[in-house]
């Protein structure tokens, strides 16, 4: 045996996660926000790959508020743990169908029976192990906790007819053993992105305060449930999207209602949690109203007014105060040009806090109540989970931007120009493979179009790099903000500048900014895109003559229309895209809502005319790589197919990258790896000049 060498061995040379698509997808991805009633602890759900690196596993981690201590996980099992509420005695409640270990015979949510519904769970506020509280047949999926009080109200989906828990288990039991998966639709609509509405639907249920934890070998205390939605049917059932008053004693809830044939929108409506007696707060028939959330004293609520689209007009959104008692209702933002999203109150009740999109970024804004124009708080970054702290010392979120992912942070609740530092989370990367920059470009009508510009490491002058456009979906909303399903940084890793646009139908800049692309997707948007380009491919460290073009819903309607407008990119992928806008409109998950701005098509075909991809596909010479989930009901496959086949017949060169059980998205993590794999293969090929190379798992 050799004696052991003085010199020291090289540490071997660190690599990026953006290098290997296999560590990309096992980074821990931060999500969701809930602060303690005391302010005292907060607690993000974090999402990891699990032992075989064939699905990501969510698991709550405790983070602390003063950013002192380094965060820390609070629970672990294989179904995972999501939307952490905390109770006024400082028990965190979780969603999980995680197996209860208590159970009799290993029975019970998630014992690795089929198909294991959620059930709600409690972690004791001094530690310990969690336990089941509260479990439905058809699964709980989503918590509301009165602050001062602790009384809870629960989403469980239940069938229609039935009177209560054990009557909906036997109902589902006799489907399944009659081999009934059929659903019988009496309105619409009959789906919701990717998956069927019906049979079931949400219902809200009373469960009161929950019992405390028994004592050692004690029986468990069961909570009864009580339906204070029960004529809620398929649909839409009673909604998901509910508040409830500080004291328990009223619940808001979103109701949705017809509006013309094969319509519908929203309306605000109060529930007395005692006897289920509801009334209607607010029902505008020109308008959706959502997201509402209760002053600290419960006497006013505030909510989202959303303009119904038109076909000359788009959506405008304004925040409405309104009176608990009376219904009385005033603007807060009369005037604010921007759309204000996730309202809540202050802790005193005086203002009302607000997220919107602004010029490339989604800050968090302050407008009081009696008065006075919105007050932008933040600089940069995209706010999220925004959490009031009870004693009005702080405000909490979570902060995104294209070059830092999602992290917990601590902003003052008043003063201006804020980017706080992160708190120690789980979530922390290291550095990325380029830089970010913001950019602009004057659009042909006069317009500002503003972009964010990642330019790969190396890139110069002497060095120029390829250039890929991607096109953000929506297309009413911007790019802002990190996203693990469009990183740009992968990409740049491989030596692409990647230009990231908000072009006419973005928010953030205006009304007149949508209006300019409303109803006219290929004129303005297609236009803007262009100038940005343009703008882009003046820089000297990009190589203008190897271009591509890409995008996804939105972003794929337009990549399909610059294929059928220009030769100027060597490479097109499209991915969840529009290509026969009448055909989109007709089997889309929401056809009332598009029709708003097209039109009918027998009524009124112009903009189907001038504005459908697919009447202009003898005119694409550019390699197309087209993407589409068959579990997709926002853009149905049959968009993917025709195209496929519209491009094959003309000789155009093509592959069509296919995932029988994906849907708007790709959500598993080896799916993800291919779908970047296949993108980044075809690119090379096409933008490069490299050989294509087929992935392996293909």
């Amino acid at each position: 045996m050799s004696e052991p060498s003085d010199e020291s061995t090289p540490a071997p040379e660190s690599t990026s996660p953006f290098d290997d698509l296999r560590a990309f997808v096992a980074l821990p991805r931060v999500a969701g926000l809930a602060l303690s009633l005391d302010g005292s602890r907060l607690a993000v759900s974090v999402q990891t790959l699990d032992a075989e690196g064939t699905k990501w596993q969510s698991a709550l981690w405790e983070v602390d508020p003063a950013g002192q201590q380094p965060a820390r996980r609070l629970t672990r099992s294989a179904p995972g743990e999501s939307a952490p509420v905390w109770a006024p005695d400082g028990s965190l409640l979780f969603t999980s169908a995680r197996p209860d270990p208590g159970a009799r015979g290993g029975s019970g949510p998630g014992d690795g029976a089929e198909d294991p519904k959620p059930a709600l769970w409690s972690l004791p506020a001094g530690g310990g192990e969690a336990r089941p509280v509260l479990t439905h047949p058809g699964g709980v999926g989503g918590v509301a906790v009165a602050a001062d009080t602790g009384d809870v109200v629960v989403v469980a989906s239940a069938m229609p007819g039935v009177a209560d828990a054990e009557a909906d288990a036997a109902r589902r039991k006799q489907r399944k053993e009659a081999g009934v998966s059929a659903i019988l639709h009496e309105a619409y609509p009959v789906r919701y992105w990717d998956h069927d509405l019906g049979p079931a639907a949400p219902h809200l249920f009373w469960a009161g305060r929950l019992p405390a934890e028994p004592a050692a070998g004690a029986e468990p205390e069961p909570v009864a449930l009580r339906d204070l939605t029960p004529d809620a049917r398929p649909p839409k059932g009673a909604g998901e999207s509910v508040a409830l008053s500080p004291d328990g004693r009223v619940l808001a809830r979103i109701e949705t209602v017809p509006d013309g044939p094969a319509g519908e929108r929203d309306r605000l409506v109060l529930v007395e949690t005692a006897s289920g007696t509801a009334r209607v707060l607010v029902d505008d028939p020109l308008a959706d109203v959502h997201s509402p959330r209760f002053s600290p004293d419960g006497s006013a609520l505030v909510c989202v007014r959303e303009t119904l689209p038109t076909f000359e007009e788009p959506p405008d959104f304004t925040l409405l105060h309104v009176d608990v008692a009376g219904g009385a209702a005033h603007d807060l933002t009369a005037g604010f040009d921007r759309w204000p999203s996730a309202p809540q109150f202050s802790a005193d009740g005086t203002a009302v806090y607000f997220l919107a999109d602004d010029d490339g970024r989604h800050a968090l804004f302050r407008v009081p109540v009696d008065g006075g124009a919105p007050v932008r708080l933040t600089t940069d970054g995209a706010y999220s989970d925004l959490q009031v702290a009870r004693d009005g010392s702080a405000l909490y979120a979570l902060r995104s931007a294209y070059d830092e992912p999602p992290a917990p942070v601590r902003l003052d609740p008043e003063a201006t120009g804020q980017h706080p530092e992160p708190l120690p989370n789980p979530g922390t990367l290291g550095g990325l493979p380029g830089t970010l920059h913001e950019v602009e470009a004057t659009a042909a009508d006069g317009s500002r179009v503003q972009s964010w510009l990642v330019l790969p490491e190396g890139a110069s002058a002497q060095s120029p790099v390829p250039l890929l456009l991607w096109i953000h979906g929506g297309p009413l909303m911007s790019w802002n903000s990190w996203s693990w399903r469009w990183c740009p940084w992968l990409m740049a890793a491989r030596g692409y500048a990647v230009l990231l646009p908000n072009p006419a139908l973005s928010q953030g800049f205006g009304q007149d900014f949508v209006r300019r692309g409303w109803g006219e997707w290929g004129e303005a948007p297609y236009t803007d895109l262009m100038a940005a380009v343009d703008a882009a491919e003046q820089r000297p460290e990009v190589d203008a003559s190897r271009t591509a073009a890409m995008g996804g819903s939105f972003g794929g309607y337009m990549a399909n229309w610059v294929a059928t407008q220009t030769d100027r990119f060597r490479a097109i992928v499209t991915h969840a895209s529009l290509w026969h806008v009448d055909s989109f409109i007709g089997t889309t998950d929401a056809a009332y809502y598009w029709e708003k701005e097209w039109g009918d098509p027998l009524q009124q075909p112009k903009r189907y005319e001038q504005n459908s991809p697919h009447r202009f596909a003898d005119a694409i010479r550019t390699p197309v790589l087209v993407i589409h989930g068959d579990r997709d009901y926002r853009v149905p496959i049959g968009e993917a197919l025709r195209l496929w086949y519209d491009l094959q017949k003309r000789g155009v060169p093509s592959k069509f990258l296919y995932f029988p059980d994906e849907n708007h998205w790709v959500l598993t993590p080896g799916n993800a790896q291919v779908w970047y794999e296949t993108v980044l293969a075809f690119l090379a090929e096409h933008v490069l000049g490299d050989e294509w190379q087929r992935p392996e798992l293909l």
